[in-house]
């Protein structure tokens, strides 16, 4: 059994105790979300496919952690003008581990 979730403007297949890294919501550590925007679901019944979602069906979600993840580089350089510039970056997340899938 697996769906594909919208969160944060991406999609993710997932299957019970599946752990992802998500953009980061606002949610506190430990406690359960719900996603309602499942585009598709897969189980014993068969495929379906939703136009745009599928109805009633739902994904639960622990929290696990809220964090940052490793800091990126940007370098913005101009020649022969003795201009240069760096930039750093820390995306935030938020890592959940699917519990149910409902449907």
């Amino acid at each position: 059994m697996f769906a594909v979730i919208e969160t944060g403007g991406k999609q993710y297949k997932v299957i019970e105790q599946d752990i992802i890294f998500v953009e980061k919501l606002d949610v506190n550590e430990g406690d359960d979300i719900v996603f309602d925007s499942v585009l598709a679901l897969s189980n014993d019944n068969g495929f379906k496919a939703g136009t745009p979602t599928v109805e009633g069906a739902k994904v639960t979600a622990k929290v696990l952690k809220n964090g940052k993840n490793k800091k990126i580089y940007v370098m913005k350089y101009k020649s022969k003008k003795n201009e240069k510039k760096k930039i750093g970056h820390r995306q935030p997340y938020t890592k959940v581990q699917i519990v149910k899938i409902e449907g």
